[in-house]
């Protein structure tokens, strides 16, 4: 048996395809992103289509006519003074943080529900939803549970007051949600801007809540002033009787007291400083009577050392004479006298130390009582003329808040009332009509994406190379005829149409996958049915037999016998017969003209066609064909439904597995791949077939491979 050297990808080659389509895949490509939503622009079409009709029935049929006025009001911060007094409350400055503030008070709810009693919006159902007949989804709820035997409703009983308070808080709500303001950008203006279902009451309740603002901010700073007129009355009438009390406390004090004031307490300051001075100096006499009496009391025995120390002059005197008769107890008197002098000095001087330091301390004692005295005075007046102060300044700011009230102005003033609108602002029919025709176009897109992106159908050689590793050997056309008896005459008699010739560039490819030893039997299969891989033998037995080569076609797939749709023959012997009845091939044939080669039918045979192709006879049978004939041509099952390929690839020189195009899915042709490998005879090669050639330039396709069958190649081919 002769075998052609297979031209499979090397496994390694085709990990490697498949590693560059993920990385190719990671990547978006914009050029193959567009054609695959061109493709589906009937699709995305239909969507934006039905989009636009919702918009169509929203906007002029089902939603309510909306219509919007505007008040414009504006910060005052160029007050008039109509008295220049400071006023309680005083006016808004211009910063942000104020700006701020001001949108909020014009969307608090105390504003908004001073708006709902002015206008009365708890009697209107636009805002009260208590006054609205219940919508369907209300009903709905009702019915179900009315069916389910469910209570109405799990809330506690409230009362009449309750249940009021609740419709002005939902009616609150709702003004709320109609309420837009907006600060004009770089300036102090705001936009009032309401929004209801009709233009007269859209005016008045924007006129009204400006004016209800402006009054706010009046009653505000009435309120304030109002509030701080009382309190400064209590205020005052406090400090009056505070200020009685510091003043009769401070006149009891100077009743009791001795006077005094700064300039004697100064005065006795100084004379007790001369006292102390006075008390020094004899305390320093004292110290030198002392220290004289001590030394002299010392020297009473050497009379020269005395007279010398004391500085007597008598003593002088007597001294030369100290010997004589009288002049020695002279001496001696003299002596005592002195000593007794200054003893006497002595005593006097402690005498006036004593009375100095009694002095002194009368002195102090008397400083002492008058400086308390004197700061209890200070203080009790620095009390009297600080509450005497505190008392005047808010009586003066008594009078002046008393005053302003009744001339208070508003922070704000309106600019422009609001102007009853002629057109409504809702629904922008246009607008709804864009955004409905975009989202249209976003979910058809989306839609042709995910289909897109679930259907794996191969559709260009390119996709069908990377996704197996395989060779493609070519790819065929989709032939304009719709029977299989049309299809061989299209070909018989069509031998330059762009078909005819890519079963020329197939044929091409098979005989020259071994250039060497071009391969004798060849197999037809396919992963699945209806693939076309018997129109796929045909076409290739008659082009083979074309080149004066004698052909046998054999009809492989026993089990469907399709061949007598293409031929005529209806009694002619076959497969069966030849290898379980003993026929001899040359009588089981017969020849086709349109197709210049023999051909043998499949039959209905007592055996299982699986064992039928495992047995030596078909082997044998094979072997005698590839004497009688120069190709052997064979069309057998769909691998993935039955096993009779793989038997019969055994005996094949080509194996080749024919994919629609746009139909068969990868992992349909990686399992056929794959089951022809498990039983050691892959795949030689690969034929994209019944190829739409427009429809593939949308996925990318058209070049190479043989099939430029576009208006460029169109001059090599009469149709």
């Amino acid at each position: 048996m002769n075998k052609t050297v297979s031209t499979k990808v090397p496994q390694n080659s085709a990990s490697h395809g498949r590693q560059t389509s993920g990385e190719t895949e990671a990547r978006i490509d914009l050029g193959d992103l567009f054609r695959t939503i061109w493709r589906g622009k009937w699709i995305v079409g239909l969507f934006v289509l039905l989009a636009v009709g919702f918009g169509i029935y929203y906007a002029y049929f089902m939603a309510t006519p909306l219509y919007r006025s505007t008040a414009v009001v504006m910060l005052n911060n160029r007050e008039e003074q109509v008295v220049d007094l400071e006023s309680v409350v005083g006016g808004l400055g211009s910063d942000t943080s104020v700006v701020n503030t001001e949108v909020q008070v014009l969307q608090s709810r105390s504003l908004l529900n001073k708006v709902v009693a002015d206008q009365d919006l708890t009697e209107d159902p636009e805002f009260n939803p208590a006054l609205r007949p219940p919508s369907a989804k209300t009903r709905l709820k009702a019915q179900i549970k009315s069916l389910l035997g469910l209570p109405e409703s799990n809330q506690e009983d409230f009362t009449a007051e309750d249940q009021a308070a609740r419709e002005r808080a939902a009616t609150v709500d709702a003004l709320g949600r109609a309420l837009s303001v907006r600060n004009v950008a770089q300036s102090l203006v705001f936009n009032v801007t309401v929004e209801t279902t009709s233009a007269k009451k859209s005016a008045q309740i924007a006129d009204a809540l400006v004016r209800l603002y402006i009054l706010d901010q009046i009653e505000v700073k009435f309120e304030a002033t109002e509030q701080a007129t009382s309190w400064l009355t209590d205020r005052v009438s406090e400090l009056r009787e505070e200020l009685e009390t510091a003043e009769a406390r401070l006149n009891a004090f100077r009743a009791e007291t001795e006077l005094i004031d700064a300039e004697t307490l100064a005065a006795m300051e100084r004379q007790l400083q001369e006292l102390r001075d006075r008390r020094g100096e004899v305390t320093a006499s004292l110290e030198t009577n002392q220290a004289q009496l001590e030394a002299l009391q010392g020297l009473q025995d050497d009379p020269a050392a005395f007279a010398e120390e004391s500085g007597d002059s008598q003593l002088q005197q007597f001294l030369p004479r100290i010997d004589e008769d009288g002049i020695g107890q002279a001496f001696d008197n003299r002596v005592e006298q002195i000593v007794s002098r200054i003893e006497l000095n002595i005593q006097r001087n402690r005498n006036q130390i004593q009375a100095l330091d009694t002095s002194i301390s009368e002195l102090e004692q008397q400083i002492e009582r008058q400086s308390k005295d004197l700061i209890d005075l200070q203080q009790l007046t620095r009390e009297t003329e600080a509450s005497r102060l505190l008392y005047e300044y808010f009586l003066a700011r008594l009078k002046e808040t008393s005053a302003q009230q009744g001339i208070h102005q508003a922070d704000s003033r309106i600019l422009s009332s609001a102007v009853v609108p002629i057109n409504p602002s809702a629904p922008r029919k246009s607008m709804i009509l864009l955004m409905c025709g975009i989202l249209g176009l976003m979910v058809g897109t989306v839609v042709v994406l995910l289909r897109e992106a679930r259907n794996k159908a191969i559709r260009t050689p390119d996709q069908l190379e990377t996704a197996t590793g395989y060779t493609v050997w070519g790819t065929i056309p989709q032939l304009p005829q719709r029977t299989r008896k049309s299809v061989l005459k299209y070909l018989s008699e069509k031998p330059t149409s762009a078909a005819a010739e890519a079963i020329r560039n197939l044929r091409t490819s098979v005989l020259l996958s071994n250039v060497d030893e071009p391969p004798r039997v060849i197999m037809v299969s396919s992963s699945l049915a209806a693939e076309g891989k018997t129109t796929m033998s045909i076409a290739l037995a008659q082009n083979l037999a074309r080149m004066g080569r004698s052909v046998l076609l054999i009809e492989g797939d026993i089990r469907r016998r399709v061949f007598q749709e293409y031929f005529n023959e209806k009694d002619a012997k076959g497969l069966s017969d030849v290898l379980t009845q003993g026929v001899d091939l040359a009588d089981a044939v017969f020849r086709d003209e349109n197709i210049g080669a023999d051909v043998l039918l499949g039959d209905k045979s007592a055996y299982n066609a699986a064992d039928l192709f495992s047995s030596n006879r078909f082997g044998s049978f094979i072997e005698h064909a590839r004497e009688q004939y120069d190709t052997v041509v064979i069309d057998t099952p769909p691998v993935l439904l039955v096993p009779d390929a793989r038997i019969i690839a055994q005996v094949a020189d080509a194996v080749m597995l024919v994919v629609r195009w746009n139909f068969t899915q990868e992992a349909e042709v990686t399992n056929a791949l794959r089951m022809f490998e498990s039983v050691d005879r892959p795949v030689d090669g690969l034929v994209l077939n019944q190829v739409n050639v427009n429809s593939m330039k949308r996925y990318g396709g058209g070049y190479g491979y043989g099939y430029g069958y576009d208006k460029a190649g169109s001059r090599y081919y009469i149709n």
